[in-house]
């Protein structure tokens, strides 16, 4: 790489950084001022759709590495060769071989006394991963750029022989560590000194960033770290359904919720009270956040992370699981000009994912739509959102009567929790407004039984409420390992079916294989009950009927029980029977 001497001529960074790209290049003595005007001129002709660097490298006035060293020089980055350069495996060991293929960096030098990590990335594009070290590892992370083959080959050369770290090892690693030793039967008598230098034991972050790193390559929604009387835990949630990982010494658990309370910006020296905080990182690309929930607990402080994985959630209604039929419907419930649209199932059922979906159907230029969530789970584009904040006296009620004067089309209510927030939710819904909001409930009907129990009136529900969504998710089959089978007597019992009911129909479920975690399960759908509100039925509200006579009017009016439209699912092989006898009850 000798053409790299270019770098040489490098004035101080200072004085390029935030410059425009065709200065840098003029005081790095490359390019005259007449062939940055030359390019300007063409950049404008095709109306600024093309980016300085990309013209120059057309014009042939620079190569692509001058480029690269420009844009380092841009963005306070130094342009580094690492050809033939040796790196000492102290300084390799500092970041683990998954973490540097994960985020494709490179370690070339540590200092100790200011925990200065400088790393090498192959592109200023990458520069979030500096924060994400900086958040996983805890060292001051200084970056440079590098030519991408000469990483590449650099990550081949230091960490192929490595194979990624796996628990066990990092385990056997902790177990070994003299000092995390000493804290065995200490939980309670732990000084602050001494959980800050808890907080930087590198087994632990190394153990830690596995763990999330691990549980973010699986899909998982949640990482549970568990302190009991003999044992600690360290659990994933996939598909709704929890596994468990090999056990680390019962003795790190005040150094793991230590390490997590600093990566969350909480109070490490707070261990008699529950704590909320969230991790933001930037794996491969994506933006992933990490909910963090810290709760003391009789054997220490339990941590539980909810991972909101950006990358992997679609708001599409068309992506939920609805039939055409279904989709129809509640397309027509969204786009009504007033109601209360209400999503309805217990905790953990997708209800929030199908807000977002009918919220971002309507998110348009023309729509004002304000939400009041508690939590705020993801952010999106277009939308006022607001975090609840019981603590100061934010709740869903005080801050809808505010909503109402920021001139919303749209509101969405997390939860609907006590009479004042239903009563508001209906006054803004006859003023004009359209209004989701949720429920805990076990079917659609049942919601209007709940509302009254509020003390909700029954005229302001006839007037208000259109439709009602009911829903559960439920684990879809491995489409690799997907085989045919015969259902027996007992199965075909709990669906209440008869041989003569299933008569030319196909049931499937999932082997085992490597694609699924040998579970037979990949990913999950929704199965929905959708009711909406018709003459007869607002006639039975007014007269107070009973859920089981709401329930018949509704499917008199074609509504699709939670159990048939499972069944349809298990007709179409999505899924089994024991995941739909799991998730509904058969009335």
């Amino acid at each position: 790489m000798g053409k790299m001497k270019t770098a040489q001529k490098l004035p101080p960074i200072d004085q390029l950084r935030g410059r425009p790209l065709g200065r840098i290049l003029i005081k790095m003595g490359i390019l005259s001022r007449e062939q940055v005007h030359e390019c300007l001129k063409i950049q404008n002709q095709r109306h600024g759709n093309v980016q300085t660097g990309q013209i120059l490298l057309e014009m042939g006035l620079i190569n692509e590495d001058q480029l690269q060293i420009a844009l380092a020089a841009q963005r306070g980055m130094e342009y580094i060769s690492i050809d033939g350069m040796d790196i000492s495996s102290d300084v390799i060991g500092k970041v683990p071989a998954q973490m540097a293929k994960t985020y494709h960096i490179v370690p070339i030098e540590y200092t100790k006394d200011g925990n200065e990590l400088t790393v090498v990335l192959d592109s200023t594009a990458n520069f979030r991963a500096t924060d994400d070290l900086n958040t996983l590892m805890g060292f001051k992370v200084k970056a440079k750029i590098t030519d991408p083959q000469a990483l590449e080959a650099a990550l081949n050369k230091y960490y192929e022989t490595k194979q990624d770290d796996n628990i066990n090892e990092l385990i056997d690693e902790i177990q070994s560590d003299q000092f995390l030793a000493e804290f065995d039967g200490r939980s309670q008598s732990i000084d602050l000194d001494e959980l800050k230098e808890l907080s930087e034991s590198n087994p632990v972050k190394k153990l830690l960033n596995l763990v999330l790193l691990q549980a973010i390559r699986d899909k998982a929604s949640d990482i549970h770290f568990e302190p009991f009387e003999h044992e600690y835990k360290m659990r994933y949630r996939i598909d709704g359904v929890l596994y468990e990982m090999i056990p680390p010494p019962r003795y790190i658990a005040a150094a793991l919720s230590s390490r997590i309370k600093v990566m969350a910006n909480l109070d490490i020296a707070e261990r008699r009270l529950p704590q909320d905080g969230r991790i933001s990182l930037n794996v491969q690309g994506n933006p992933v956040d990490l909910r963090v929930s810290v709760l003391p607990t009789m054997f220490g402080e339990s941590v539980v992370l909810r991972v909101l994985d950006r990358s992997q959630v679609s708001f599409d209604l068309g992506k939920l699981g609805l039939r055409p039929d279904g989709q129809k419907l509640v397309r027509q419930l969204i786009h009504r000009p007033n109601g209360i649209i209400i999503v309805t199932g217990p905790t953990g059922c997708g209800k929030t994912t199908t807000l977002y979906s009918a919220l971002s159907e309507l998110n348009d230029v023309e729509t004002k739509i304000i939400t009041t969530e508690d939590p705020v789970e993801y952010d999106i584009d277009g939308l006022i959102q607001v975090q609840m904040k019981p603590d100061i006296g934010l709740t869903f009620a005080r801050c809808l009567r505010s909503i109402l004067r920021q001139d919303p089309d749209v509101i969405l209510v997390g939860e609907i929790r006590d009479l004042e927030t239903a009563e508001i939710a209906a006054q803004a819904s006859l003023t004009g407004h359209v209004v989701f909001t949720t429920l805990h409930t076990n079917d659609a009907p049942s919601s209007i039984a709940r509302l009254l129990d509020l003390g909700v009136e029954p005229f302001l529900l006839t007037a208000t409420i259109e439709g009602i969504v009911n829903q559960r998710l439920v684990r879809k089959i491995c489409e690799s390992c997907k085989t045919a089978y015969e259902p027996n007597e007992a199965q075909l019992k709990e669906l209440g079916l008869t041989e003569e009911d299933i008569k030319g129909k196909k049931f499937y479920y999932g082997r085992g294989c490597d694609r699924c975690n040998n579970t037979g399960f990949k990913g999950r759908t929704g199965i929905f009950e959708i009711m909406v509100l018709n003459d007869e039925i607002r006639e039975l509200i007014m007269n107070r009927a009973s859920t089981n006579v709401l329930r018949a009017a509704a499917q008199k009016a074609g509504m699709k029980l939670l159990r048939d439209d499972g069944l349809t699912s298990i007709y179409d092989g999505i899924t089994t029977i024991d995941e739909v006898v799991k998730g509904t009850i058969l009335e």
